[in-house]
């Protein structure tokens, strides 16, 4: 087989680690975005697809990635949105009865470059204690990465859903289903317009910006907001037009439409230290003391401190005390941080898309 070519990841604090480049050939033999590790032990198709990481380069920490390949039932968007990925095992063949290619030729096919051979393990170490960081890889010398690095801003203050949201409106699901959504496209995942159709629902997918006056002359029986990139407060008119849809539709939110739904509420967010990236995330639901294991892609959360009267924290992370849910009765509305959708991870939340359809179902 080829041999790799050497290649450096060089993060704007200055750390350095060796591996191989694989995958696309970035421009200038730089790859530059803003690192983060995931410690889902599966589901690397998934991940790489989800468009939530627009911005970001993904450190996978467990050490074989791309050893069952890919196909594409498991995509959860068209093309991934992430800067790159960064791997310890990289494997050259897969081994899976569903594979229809490997992921190396996936990455080329979709530009997305990547390095292998990295000690993922401190690096993720590192993170944990610096935080999240710019980093830049690639073939070029290690002054030329470190200079990439620190030219890169990060997420904060970027309107990061605009790369990634639909230009036009589609339909997606039965037309004679019992429930008609119209769903915000901050960087929705394909599973979750699955589940969404699976509990009866005709999806309507709309562009980030939808004034909300738009969305309700549609007359739907409720609104969803998805999960997204990047900084929450940044997203254009996202505040605004969910403000002005509280109380007069039922409306659930995932990860960052949760925190969208939490800035139109009047709360406050903030940047996580090194976000929460997983499948094995445990949550209490409060209502009842249930402790749920969940998937979760996020680097921002809702300030509980901030939230208003008129909602209540619903679930909790128990990692780390963070909000995980808010509920306002009055106004028809909830919302939480993870991904009840998992795709991938472990299905525990997956009864929040039916306590949706219930909330419409009373509101009818």
């Amino acid at each position: 087989m080829k041999r790799r070519e050497p290649a450096l990841l060089v993060l704007a604090d200055g750390e350095v680690f060796e591996g191989e480049a694989i995958g696309h050939a970035p421009g200038q033999g730089v790859a530059v975005g803003e690192v983060v590790f995931n410690t889902a032990m599966t589901g690397y198709q998934e991940i790489i697809t989800d468009p939530s990481y627009a911005g970001q380069m993904i450190t996978f920490t467990c050490p074989h990635i791309g050893n069952y390949g890919v196909n594409g039932d498991d995509d959860e968007s068209s093309a991934p949105a992430c800067r790159g990925v960064i791997v310890r095992d990289f494997a050259r063949l897969p081994s899976s009865w569903r594979a229809t290619d490997d992921l190396a030729a996936f990455l080329r096919r979709h530009g997305v470059p990547g390095i292998a051979g990295v000690d993922t393990r401190r690096l993720t170490r590192h993170i944990r204690e610096a935080g999240s960081m710019p980093g830049a890889f690639g073939t070029v010398g290690e002054a030329d990465l470190l200079a990439a690095a620190r030219r890169e801003g990060g997420t904060e203050g970027r309107d990061l859903v605009a790369e990634v949201t639909t230009e036009d409106p589609y339909m997606v699901g039965r037309a004679d289903a019992p429930y008609f959504v119209v769903a915000y496209d901050f960087g929705i995942k394909t599973s979750i317009v699955r589940h969404l159709n699976e509990v009866g629902c005709l999806v309507e997918v709309v562009p980030a910006t939808t004034p909300a006056a738009e969305v309700i002359a549609r007359e739907p029986d409720g609104v969803f907001l998805s999960n997204g990139p990047g900084d929450p407060s940044a997203v254009e008119g996202a505040r605004d037009n969910v403000r002005q849809l509280l109380g007069e539709l039922p409306m659930f939110g995932i990860c960052l439409g949760h925190q969208i739904m939490g800035l139109a509420l009047g709360a406050g967010t903030f940047k996580l230290r090194f976000g929460h990236h997983g499948g094995n995330h445990p949550v209490r639901h409060l209502p009842s003391g249930r402790v749920e294991i969940t998937s979760q892609n996020h680097n921002y959360a809702v300030e509980a401190t901030t939230l208003p009267e008129v909602s209540v924290v619903t679930h909790l992370n128990l990692n780390d005390g963070d909000v995980e849910g808010v509920c306002s009765a009055s106004l028809r509305a909830f919302s939480v941080q993870y991904h009840p959708e998992a795709g991938p991870g472990p299905h525990d939340a997956g009864y929040l898309f039916g306590e949706f359809t219930s909330l419409m179902r009373e509101a009818g």
